[in-house]
């Protein structure tokens, strides 16, 4: 507790924020009790559903049950809570962009405690304003949502760090843009996280002789660690939701176009940004001194395990094996198996790499740990975002969802939320919109394929919106923070929170996104 004791005013101003938080349970009972009534007059509707969508029978196309099946209906919360209950979400995202900058030693040590204090924050009101619904919602996140989020992490980020490439890899313009291509094709087929995790550190290595390495990064996580997930439900986590619900495995190639047009200008740009330091640095690689060493990959038994981790992904959303009760969380029994495959794998990949690997990878365990501590108060806190938001026209978020008819609406409005917010549960929140518009009283089996099929536009906008905005911050897609830490790790500079959306995704991802709206919408 050293660096609270020589910050007193930072400690009293948390614990200012925090009883502030409590007081206002008292607001939060009132507009429970003043919303009782009305909530007590109308059947509670699905939490994963809008309100505004009831029409739509939302039953899943596909062989996997919905999770809410078989559960005790809750209230829903999403019409009761305020707006201003997401201020513990901002708050924390505040954290995150300004405590490494103005305390960064303060920031190293108690990062973990400063996410469990906003957790805090939000969780105790919420738990005493709505009791019993508040802890459904808060153990909902973390079984179904935060526990295997952590273990595909987990999982990717164990397997990649025994793969090696030795060798002389230098990383001129021309082999760097090569090396963002292939992460990009390969997102699209092992997912985001697994292509980020697999060539961030060869990406790295490539590049340690160069001065101004932090663009490169972050062009990295623009293209391999969100773009490059466009293709394939593997690709995002939002696609293979659509998956689930009854979008066909190979129509997300619709957005190909799409995903070309974005890669094809980022690539230009970063390629031009690259050749100008490349001639300023004029610096000489190290292997040019000495003996070219050629490329060999270590650790190859790896990619059996990353196969597996797709595989088994993939396997979860094409099975139905029932459900289970946790903490009175209902969860289908294949999507634990699922978690318990991907730990086998990160296992056995410990078990059979040679210790020697991982070192000479620079291979460590705070990236994830970081990542762990950071993300459960960001999903925690993110509750009331999400509820508010799933709400539709009943939530404080009305007068956005409401405004959402046209495809350039559904592209901006998921894309912008998707930037923040979880975006699979934006995506299925503007893809039950877009069926509800259109083929409302349908059942979900009988309006996805006319979607697909007749307003190919409006998917193709939600899909788009989910996975490319998900570059817009460093919370925006899960592997955008793990390839930060990593780097950082590795000694490359990272811009902070502000500055990497400042500086980099207003200057290049959102005028390349107004000229994919030129275009397609």
């Amino acid at each position: 507790m050293k660096i609270l004791k020589n910050n007193p005013v930072v400690f009293q101003f948390l614990i200012l924020i925090f009883f502030l938080a409590v007081l206002n349970v008292g607001a939060a009972t009132a507009a429970q009790t003043k919303h009782s009534k009305k909530s007590s007059d109308s059947l509670p509707v699905p939490l994963d559903q809008p309100t505004s969508l009831q029409g739509i029978d939302h039953s899943p196309a596909t062989p996997q049950k919905a999770e809410t099946h078989g559960e005790q209906p809750h209230a829903n919360l999403g019409e009761l809570l305020p707006l201003w209950s997401c201020l513990p979400f901002a708050c924390i995202l505040l954290s995150i962009a300004l405590f490494p900058l103005i305390l960064p030693d303060f920031w190293h040590h108690h990062f973990g405690k400063i996410s469990g204090f906003w957790a805090a924050t939000l969780g105790i009101p919420f738990l005493i304003a709505f009791k019993g619904a508040a802890l459904y919602e808060i153990l909902h996140i973390i079984v179904v949502d935060y526990v295997p989020f952590i273990i595909l992490l987990w999982s990717l980020y164990t397997v990649s760090g025994g793969i090696l490439l030795r060798g002389s890899l230098r990383g001129t313009p021309v082999v760097n843009v090569v090396l963002l291509i292939i992460g990009t094709l390969l997102a699209s087929w092992m997912g985001t996280t697994g292509a980020a995790m697999l060539m961030i550190r060869p990406f790295l290595r490539a590049n340690n002789y160069r001065k101004n390495r932090t663009f490169m990064v972050v062009f990295f996580i623009f293209l391999v660690a969100n773009v490059g997930g466009s293709l394939t439900p593997l690709g995002d986590p939002p696609l293979f939701l659509g998956f689930l619900h009854g979008v066909s495995f190979f129509w997300t190639f619709n957005i190909l176009p799409h995903m070309l047009t974005v890669v094809v200008i980022l690539l230009l740009i970063y390629f031009i940004i690259d050749t100008y330091y490349y001639r300023k640095e004029a610096v000489t690689a190290p292997e040019e001194d000495g003996v070219k060493e050629a490329l060999k990959l270590e650790g190859r038994r790896n990619f059996l395990f990353l196969a597996g981790i797709v595989g088994s992904v993939l396997m979860s959303g094409m099975v139905d094996w029932g459900e289970v009760n946790t903490f009175g969380i209902h969860r289908s029994v294949q999507d634990w198996v699922r978690d318990g495959l991907l730990i086998t794998m990160g296992i056995l990949s410990l078990v059979t790499t040679p210790i020697r690997i991982r070192d000479d990878n620079d291979f460590s365990w705070f990236p994830i740990i970081e990542v762990a501590y950071l993300f459960i108060g960001i999903f925690i806190t993110m509750i009331p975002c999400l509820l508010i938001l799933k709400a539709g026209a009943n939530g404080a978020m009305a007068f956005l969802t409401n405004g959402v008819n046209r495809p350039v609406h559904y592209f901006w409005v998921t894309g912008g939320l998707s930037s923040f917010l979880d975006n699979a549960p934006t995506y299925l929140t503007f893809f039950n919109s877009a069926l509800g518009r259109f083929y409302s009283g349908m059942t979900e089996a009988q309006a996805v394929p006319l979607l697909m099929s007749e307003n190919t536009i409006y998917l193709e906008a939600v899909s788009a919106g989910a996975v490319f905005f998900g570059a817009c911050s460093y919370i925006g897609n899960a592997p955008n923070f793990m390839v930060r830490s990593i780097s950082e790790e590795a000694g490359t500079p990272m811009p902070s929170f502000f500055g990497y959306i400042l500086k980099y995704s207003l200057v290049y991802l959102v005028p390349t996104f107004v000229m994919v709206t030129l275009v397609f919408f």
